[in-house]
């Protein structure tokens, strides 16, 4: 997904908080915090004051559950995930201006939301939104062995199965090496 004209990305921000927590499950509540003013998110919204460790937790939980839709491969199974999460999360859809970023839409329960529903929501309506832009699952977790780091499939071309040309090369040189010593 191109990044927007204000420079905010949601698909971005939820691939990377997904993938924060995929590699360190507990991560802790001020990292996070790091990684959503990284993004874009207001310091007096993420103060330990409003953004307790329970706020933290949720949002560890809903990262962990998008991660599952982020791992899904199957285009179909990848929707009715999507449509499950905006009939949990979500509500009618507001479009909104703040903190110097441009307009953009909201799914979420508004103001009261917590941070998990918040994040489960605007991750959904992200996804939502590079599935039907481009016609395809444009995310995944890389296939290589050992790997499984989310990424954003949105360059030209087939979809993507790894996250790097690196990982895409170490499982070429091992296919080539296995091939190379079978009799």
């Amino acid at each position: 997904m191109a990044q927007s004209r204000g420079g905010f990305s949601a698909a971005r921000r939820l691939i990377d908080l997904a993938e924060a927590v995929r590699a360190a499950p507990e991560l802790p509540r001020a990292e996070l915090a790091e990684l959503l003013a990284a993004h874009g998110e207001r310091p007096a919204d993420l103060t330990e004051r409003a953004f307790p460790e329970a706020g933290a937790a949720e949002l560890r939980a809903a990262a962990r559950r998008m991660g599952a839709v982020l791992a899904e491969r199957d285009e179909d199974r990848a929707a009715q995930a999507l449509n499950a999460l905006f009939e949990e999360c979500g509500t009618r859809p507001r479009l909104t201006r703040h903190d110097g970023h441009p307009w953009h839409l909201h799914v979420d329960r508004g103001e009261g939301a917590g941070w998990g529903d918040w994040f489960l929501a605007s991750g959904a309506l992200a996804l939502a939104h590079l599935l039907t832009e481009y016609g395809r699952i444009a995310w995944g977790a890389c296939a290589a062995e050992g790997c499984g780091r989310f990424f954003l499939a949105t360059g030209p071309g087939s979809a993507r199965r790894y996250c790097t040309t690196t990982c895409a090369t170490r499982v070429r040189v091992a296919v080539h090496r296995r091939r190379k010593l079978q009799p």
